[in-house]
């Protein structure tokens, strides 16, 4: 233990990666451009990612990782996203699928998965591929769309229902089909250039099918996993949390640069092709700012909160409860949507700039993206409400939604 007032390396490491965040911000902000004309980070950007040791920022620490709190990574997400949104959108999705490999994959798979370094796991997680069991594997087939950083990544990370005998497999705990997480070589893959889209346009979130690939069962995995295999209490959090966690802090990253572009601009000198040329504004535009400022720093106070307490709760080695979980699905929603208002407001009031390529632009077109993921669908919302009304005692939380709480998460 260490000593009082004295950090263990753990924090240490974990504060060493906020502050270089920080520092790599601006060079972030700056390739944002390039990023988008490209369709994916450039190389420099992912580099970038790499020397800052960010892809292993969920991995265990046994594999070289920084194992960092729910709370520290959330800053680091948030930092980054606000430099450049699908730079923050790629990291946070590459660590989903990199994390649940590290911490939920048997440890044969894992060290050969590892094998001395961190590797970029990116893909589509949904349950949308058929894997057909055969002898200690399965026969693995199927087409996924929004695969999130598969153009950086070195394996994927890929949801599939198994089937036996031609039928699908039921999980004996819960009598529903069984779905699992693989994670496959991406060689294996054939990958899609059709990512055509109004905003994230740098994430290069492509589709990518695989066709009969032997994945032996050790490197596969529950999708709704939450005892590790190896490391430590992060890995409680399971990817059932890892992926609100990561999507809050594109919103908070978005939510933040919008108002200070929207600020420079109506501190501008005078002259640009907005009605904020007069330098502040008028009083109407000063009292909506406000409002949107107080609306963001709400919404951001309450995921926070709620990451605050979670990490506090991993930390005395505890399982993350029901409630909470239910926190983080709603702390999102409101993010998102509030952010999404003030990106409205700040697409109208920054007039003919609005309009024309710049981060102004970008945020609001971003955002939107980001708000057609169903993890803040209207269904989620509706699955808060279920739980936060006590309607849904008897269910618990899973990457899905609310499933029975007889559920077999190992």
């Amino acid at each position: 233990m260490s000593e009082p007032g004295v950090a263990s390396p753990s924090q240490r490491s974990a504060s060493a990666l906020v502050a270089k965040a920080h520092a790599l911000a601006p060079l972030f902000s700056e390739l944002a451009e390039a990023n988008e004309a490209g369709g994916r980070l450039t190389p420099e950007t992912v580099e970038a990612l790499r020397s800052g040791d960010f892809f292993g920022l969920m991995v265990a620490r046994c594999f070289g990782g920084a194992e960092a709190s729910p709370l520290e990574a959330l800053e680091i997400f948030e930092t980054i996203s606000e430099a450049d949104a699908s730079t923050g959108w790629v990291l946070m999705a590459c660590n989903v699928g990199t994390g649940s490999a590290a911490g939920y994959l048997p440890p044969r798979a894992a060290q050969k998965v590892f094998d001395g370094r961190i590797p970029i796991i990116a893909g589509h997680g949904a349950p949308l591929g058929r894997a057909d069991v055969e002898g200690d594997g399965f026969r693995l087939t199927g087409h996924w769309s929004y695969g999130s950083g598969v153009l950086h990544a070195s394996w994927l990370h890929t949801g599939g229902r198994v089937f036996e005998n031609g039928e699908p497999r039921l999980n004996p705990a819960t009598g529903q089909p069984e779905a699992r997480i693989f994670v496959v070589p991406i060689e294996h893959a054939t990958i899609l250039d059709n990512w055509d889209v109004i905003g994230l346009r740098a994430t290069g979130s492509v589709d990518y099918e695989l066709n009969d690939v032997y994945v032996p069962e050790d490197f596969s995995h529950s999708p709704d996993a939450n005892l590790p295999q190896q490391g430590g209490d992060l890995f409680r959090l399971g990817i059932v949390g890892m992926s609100p966690l990561g999507h809050s802090a594109v919103a908070l990253g978005i939510g933040r640069r919008v108002l200070d572009e929207l600020r420079a601009l109506a501190l501008s000198p005078t002259g640009r092709p907005s009605s904020l040329s007069v330098q502040g504004g008028d009083q109407g535009f000063q009292e909506s700012y406000a409002e949107a400022e107080a609306k963001f720093r709400a919404a951001r106070a309450f995921c926070y909160e709620t990451w605050r307490d979670i990490s506090a709760t991993l930390s005395r080695g505890e399982a993350v409860a029901h409630r909470q979980y239910t926190l983080t699905r709603l702390s999102l929603a409101q993010v998102t949507s509030a952010v999404s208002e003030i990106c409205t407001f700040a697409h109208k009031t920054g007039g003919g700039v609005s309009l024309r390529n710049g981060a102004l632009q970008r945020c609001f077109r971003d955002i939107f993206a980001a708000t057609q993921h169903r993890i803040v669908s209207d269904f989620i919302l509706r699955e808060c409400g279920r739980e936060l009304l006590g309607t849904a005692d008897d269910k618990l939380w899973a990457t899905r939604g609310l499933v029975d709480a007889h559920i077999d998460l190992s």
